[in-house]
């Protein structure tokens, strides 16, 4: 790279060995990112050109709406955030995970488990990297309506991502006016349908009995604007019992109504007997990565779920407006699960070894947008209502060897959200914009208990949090391509339901001491493009936590939890995107983060004491994504090859154990044909290949924190292949 000696580098990756390898002494804080990420800056900053009169399409990031609520160029925004388009989205990839895109994001880690009973963990600046089941810490949005319930458990495998326009993620204080998150937002966009009527088909099959099959049919018929997908995903799983079958539709239809416009949006999931291998211990683990635990057979361990659900979103007006712009939007849905956990035991006031899940859930909300003039200076206001509920009927059997048996936990629970925001942007200085934004929380859980017997009590209570998460952030335009910004907040976590499920001494009924964590953030960044062909950014961030919510014990699939004291995470993010002649593209992220526990505490079952300075478990020190792709347009053909790198994970806070850390090369490569027909209408056919692991690595892919029989490892596939197909016609 220009502007940096050979031996300097050779310097940093030496640097990088030496940290992957925990082989020299851990540096202060902010020092070790300068092995990668510090380097990167140097080497950008040194061709800031400060004569340049405009960005270029490249160096300025494509407009973005979930940081203000409002279309808006994401350059001239004081947050960290981030957008995957549709072609990175489905280039080379069956489209059935978030983690085929989403780790390419500094910032962000989405793990594979390879068990599609658990979904992906997903994390964002450490927040989320305990769950053991579904998504928390991070929010999830689908096209304006969460797909996080107001407890903050969301479900990644409700995302569609063959019919996506694109994804935006959102990191930082910022993320906090979205409402019970910590970490971030990651919203979802479904395309609207083209404009001339087209229908195409895909089908993908891979290793490990892996195939997908969808069809996708969407167009522009007068007033109406439509898109229909469906699909069908089946894996017979890397790992033994691990198969798994996904039926899923996604269907958007816009028209007009009155003076504005309404977007309906209707979704549907079935994932049906799908099987739970559990994780394994180290020494299961290096003897066998495909093996499971004796107990997800003798238990049979698997999980059901259905879920389906519809909104409508209303628009009225526009930003630019002398009223501004109107939204309101309503959505309702229900969801069922019933899952077969490894029981450990029948005690007389155990939750029994199978949960069966009866959700309902609904909400609404209104927001109001507009820009004026003050003083000549552009201000955007926003301001909205959040109003979110679930009622869930809990009921909890014994697992007599994969087999329901008698009633163990009866319960109806609910959890709602009364929540107001407002935030607003002012370029009040020709070089200056000023962000701000606030969101007051009131939630409340209430649980009815109907399981009672002679030594089963009541369990019946309720509790309510409120909280106001206040964020600020200004920007300055250092140079025509370069900005400069810092912000701050706080952020909130309540307990999940899940969290809350059961009480630490073993006793029954809800766990209300469970508090929520509260955090305070910090960020300072840099966003910047070094000529036509090159952008970068990076964000240099703190955050303090306090009762953070860790997990106590993990077993079975049944984890319980507490609270920490404080927790503290410095972190670096840095991103370069470059085009290069003769075809080349590159794109590198990297993450750097020291989240460690501030204070001495007690944990685990048996309890072990876990000192200041332990990491936080499930969150890696630094991860590295790179990615080279060769375009031929004249033939439509490309080659890639994408290369991952993640330093170790530990298993628990008393750091006992780690997975250890790994680097793996994919390659890909893909054609496009286009065909026009005698009859209106034409043709274009797509295929890939690719192979992932190409060194065929044993790694662990994700890791269950705090499991209580030492089972922490979840192995990820050696070297294997998919081929992908996808038929467009255009009528």
């Amino acid at each position: 790279m220009p502007g940096v000696s050979e031996d300097l580098w050779c310097k940093a990756l030496q640097q990088w060995d030496c940290c992957h390898a925990r082989a020299v002494p851990s540096p202060g804080p902010f020092t070790r990112p300068i092995m990668v990420g510090a380097l990167l800056s140097l080497a950008v900053l040194a061709h800031i050109d400060s004569d340049a009169q405009t960005p270029s399409p490249l160096a300025v990031p494509p407009l973005v709406i979930s940081a203000t609520r409002v279309s808006q160029d994401g350059f001239n925004l004081p947050m960290a955030i981030d957008r995957i388009d549709a072609v990175t989205i489905g280039e080379d990839k069956p489209m059935v995970n978030l983690s085929e895109s989403l780790n390419r994001v500094p910032g962000v880690v989405v793990q594979n488990r390879q068990n599609y009973a658990q979904d992906l963990q997903i994390s964002s600046r450490g927040f989320g990297a305990r769950s053991t089941f579904g998504v928390r810490g991070v929010r999830l949005i689908a096209d304006g309506i969460p797909a996080t319930m107001p407890d903050g458990q969301g479900q990644a495998a409700t995302f569609n991502l063959s019919s996506a326009d694109r994804i935006e993620i959102l990191r930082g204080p910022f993320a906090s006016l979205y409402g019970n998150a910590s970490g971030g937002v990651v919203q979802i966009f479904t395309a609207d349908g083209p404009v001339t009527p087209t229908v195409s088909s895909g089908l993908y099959m891979g290793a490990f009995g892996t195939r997908k099959v969808g069809l996708k049919f969407g167009g522009h018929d007068n007033a109406l604007n439509y898109v229909v997908d469906a699909s069908r995903f089946e894996t017979d799983g890397f790992r033994a019992h691990s198969a798994a079958t996904r039926d899923q539709l996604n269907a958007k239809f816009k028209l007009p109504l009155g003076s504005g416009t309404l977007t309906l949006i209707a979704n549907a999931l079935n994932q049906p007997e799908t099987q739970d291998p559990l994780g394994l211990t180290r020494a299961q683990a290096e003897a066998n990565p495909r093996a499971i635990d004796d107990a997800a057979i003798a238990f049979n361990t698997r999980k059901s779920i259905r879920q389906n659900q519809l909104g409508a979103v209303y628009r009225i007006g526009d930003v630019q407006s002398a009223r501004g712009m109107l939204e309101t939007k309503i959505y309702g849905g229900g969801r069922t699960v019933v899952q077969y956990l490894g029981q450990t035991g029948n005690t007389p006031l155990g939750a029994g070894g199978v949960v069966d899940l009866d959700r309902s859930y609904g909400g609404a909300g209104f927001t109001w947008l507009r820009r004026v003039s003050l003083d000549g200076k552009l201000l955007t206001i926003a301001a909205g209502i959040d109003i979110d509920r679930l009622d869930e009927r809990r009921r909890g059997f014994v697992n007599n060897a994969g087999v329901q048996g008698a009633l163990k936990r009866d319960e109806d629970n609910r959890v709602g959200n009364n929540d107001f925001y407002a935030q607003s942007a002012w370029h009040f200085a020709d070089p200056w914009i000023l962000s701000v934004g606030a969101r007051a929380s009131r939630i409340r859980f209430t649980s009815r208990d109907h399981y009672i017997t002679g030594i089963n009590p009541d369990d019946s209570g309720n509790i309510s949090y409120a909280r106001t998460t206040p964020a600020a952030g200004l920007l300055f335009k250092l140079a025509p391509r370069w900005n400069v910004y810092a912000n701050v907040g706080r952020g909130v976590e309540t307990p999940t339901f899940a969290e809350l499920a059961y009480k630490l001494d073993g006793s029954t009924g809800l766990n209300f001491a469970l508090q929520p964590a509260t955090s305070q953030h910090a960020e300072i960044g840099v966003k910047g493009a070094i000529d036509s062909r090159t952008k970068f950014n990076a964000a240099l961030f703190r955050v303090t936590t306090r009762n953070e919510i860790v997990t106590k014990t993990s077993s079975g699939g049944r984890s319980d939890f507490r609270n920490a004291s404080r927790t503290q995470r410095d972190g670096l993010e840095t991103s370069l995107e470059s085009i290069f002649p003769a075809g080349f593209e590159f794109t590198a992220a990297y993450t750097w983060l020291k989240a460690q526990f501030s204070d001495t505490y007690i944990a685990g079952t048996p309890a072990v004491t876990v000192p200041a300075g332990n990491r936080l478990p499930g969150v890696a020190r630094s991860v590295f994504y790179g990615e080279l792709v060769w375009r031929q347009p004249s033939s439509g053909f490309h080659a890639a090859l994408e290369y991952r790198a993640s330093s170790k994970v530990y298993v628990n806070e008393a750091n006992s154990d780690a997975a250890e850390g790994y680097r793996i090369a994919n390659i890909r490569v893909g054609w496009q044909q286009q065909f026009a027909t005698a009859a209106p209408g034409n043709w274009r056919v797509t295929e890939f290949v690719r192979v992932d692991n190409i060194s065929d690595r044993r790694t662990i892919g994700s890791v269950i924190v705090a499991e209580a029989r030492g089972r922490y490892f979840e192995p990820a596939p050696g070297r294997n292949a998919m081929v992908g197909l996808n038929v467009e016609y255009v009528f």
